[in-house]
């Protein structure tokens, strides 16, 4: 495959996921925050999985867009991911909070993180950017 070739398929992969996080996102629970979150993330094999943040009137118990997608990418037997995205509906870049960084580090180890809105990509970063110094069990 030449190098355009393999640019494009790259790219058609990256606006796929977009449009499952975009398309996800309208499923959310957010009936008190109003913040609809939608994740879409990629197997190695080009599997993609979605998850929608769930609220409830214990927010505490809330669960993220992010860890919605891993914990059912897992539960379905992936093992092995590529990239997230996350699209939520803001202007700026709305990146994984704490808890989700942990947990996509641990399952997804460096995989790419591609943050979008409703109408376009506003960034892409590494999880080695969003969590330098992370905590897994190389340190147990």
């Amino acid at each position: 495959m030449a190098a355009s070739e393999a640019a494009t398929s790259a790219q058609a992969s990256v606006d796929k996921l977009v449009a499952a996080a975009r398309a996800v996102r309208e499923r959310a629970v957010a009936d008190f925050s109003g913040f609809k979150v939608g994740a879409a993330l990629e197997t190695t094999d080009g599997q993609i999985i979605t998850g929608c943040n769930i609220e409830n009137a214990s927010y505490g118990l809330t669960v993220c867009a992010e860890r919605v997608a891993i914990f059912k990418a897992i539960s379905e037997g992936h093992r092995a991911f590529t990239r997230i995205v996350v699209v939520a509906n803001t202007e700026s870049p709305t990146p994984p909070c704490g808890a989700c960084r942990q947990i996509l580090w641990e399952f997804g180890g460096d995989i790419e993180v591609i943050l979008a809105n409703t109408t376009a990509v506003t960034a892409r970063l590494q999880m080695k950017d969003l969590l330098p110094l992370p905590f897994d069990r190389r340190l147990l």
